[in-house]
């Protein structure tokens, strides 16, 4: 589930884009780049999330997929918000 976009469906935080960048158990860590970096993602529980079908690029995957969630990464936030951005660009006006 790595690198797949994700909707909040629970929490202060609901109906709020993010990436997943890391997993454990049956929880998720996600990143938007801005309020919750890379250095500080939110854990949230599998079921308070809605996959998306998409994933972010896939040099960002690779390098994603190569990091632990609280060691150093090559991957930085600003990467993050972009592909937030792109992503919204493209599907402004789909229903989620």
């Amino acid at each position: 589930m790595i690198g797949r976009f994700v909707i909040s469906r629970a929490g202060h935080d609901k109906d709020q884009l993010y990436v997943v960048v890391g997993q454990e158990a049956d929880c998720v860590f996600v990143c938007d780049g801005k309020t919750r970096t890379l250095a500080r993602p939110k854990k949230k529980k599998e079921k308070h999330v809605q996959p998306i079908n998409r994933c972010v690029n896939d040099d960002l995957l690779k390098r994603l997929r190569e990091t632990p969630v609280t060691g150093q990464t090559s991957v930085r936030d600003e990467e993050i918000k972009y592909e937030i951005r792109q992503y919204l660009a493209l599907h402004r006006n789909d229903t989620v």
